[in-house]
């Protein structure tokens, strides 16, 4: 299928987003993958972004790194592991290779897996020393949103989890090592990557929004985490539609799919319930304010709308 092409002056160019020829350096002997940057660099700007939120709202300061040091090897180990039962043809299957489970470097990263386990593991964790949830999850919502945005560009550099053909003049190159059997060269691509990718980043734009709305409430109460359940759900279902990878299907659906639905639920609930139940800005769990020794300011300058973190839940 030949590229689609546009009149720019007086000359045609092809018009197609292609995808970058190369995906790992070598300094020395040390692979340094683009896949794992991208990973990393969205779990930087999430966990420096989750501290400066939190500590706006009296949390204390370097909690959202010790809570990162936890919660982000066992994220990436449930995704990696959501991954793999999601997805089991390419390890279980007829021309399966077990090794490849250990081969993250390779992609195959399952969200959902990362979500949960990031989430219980950052719960359990933050209930042992002593922190009301609540105030922390309304400052991790966009912040984890943005990483997702960033780490998305991953699979961009592995050339995989493309939806399907389109002419479309932001279509997908792909090369001939990673074309999907049945192919012509050639054939455009949606990139879902990016479409995942600018959805989460509109996402975070929605919930700083709704925090700004929520103020003249008192607090959010936790209700960022819900929202953030339902704006990326309702992107990643119709985005999730689109891929043509090799995925466990239930009902017609993929997984991921049905996942999406259940979580979107769950978000809207959760929304619910924590709305009535009317939300407390108490960040330990015995309701006081700012810990002693936090450098967030205090209870009535916070509150104050003519202060520096108006805006701020």
């Amino acid at each position: 299928m030949p590229l689609p092409i546009a009149a720019i002056g007086d000359s045609l160019i092809p018009v197609s987003i292609p995808s970058p020829p190369q995906s790992v350096w070598h300094l020395g002997p040390i692979p340094i993958r683009a896949y794992s940057i991208c990973i990393l660099a969205g779990v930087a700007l999430a966990v420096w972004w989750t501290d400066r939120r939190y500590r706006a709202r009296g949390g204390r300061a370097e909690l959202a790194l010790d809570t990162a040091m936890l919660t982000v090897p066992i994220g990436i180990v449930c995704a990696r592991i959501y991954h793999v039962i999601t997805s089991p043809d390419a390890y279980f299957g007829p021309n399966g290779d077990l090794a490849r489970i250990w081969r993250t470097w390779e992609g195959g990263i399952g969200i959902w897996g990362g979500v949960a386990g990031g989430l219980i593991s950052g719960a359990l964790f933050l209930r042992r020393r002593g922190v009301r949830l609540a105030p922390f999850a309304d400052a991790v919502a966009p912040a984890l949103l943005a990483a997702q945005a960033i780490g998305r560009f991953g699979n961009w550099f592995n050339q995989e989890l493309f939806g399907g053909p389109t002419t479309l003049p932001w279509g997908l190159e792909i090369d001939r090592a990673h074309l999907p059997a049945g192919y012509a060269p050639g054939t455009l691509f949606h990139p879902t990557f990016l479409y995942e990718a600018l959805w989460s980043a509109m996402g975070v734009c929605a919930l700083l929004w709704l925090e700004r709305r929520l103020r003249g409430a008192g607090a959010c109460g936790g209700r960022l985490l819900w929202a953030y359940f339902m704006v990326y759900t309702a992107g990643r279902a119709w985005v999730e539609h689109l891929r043509i990878d090799e995925a466990q299907r239930v009902l017609g659906l993929r997984l991921n799919e049905w996942t999406s639905l259940v979580v979107f639920v769950i978000g809207l609930i959760g929304f619910v319930v924590v709305t009535r139940r009317g939300p407390s800005d108490a960040v330990t769990a015995d309701g006081a304010g700012p810990a002693e020794g936090s450098d967030a300011p205090t209870r009535e300058k916070a509150d104050d709308p003519r202060g520096p973190h108006r805006g701020s839940c």
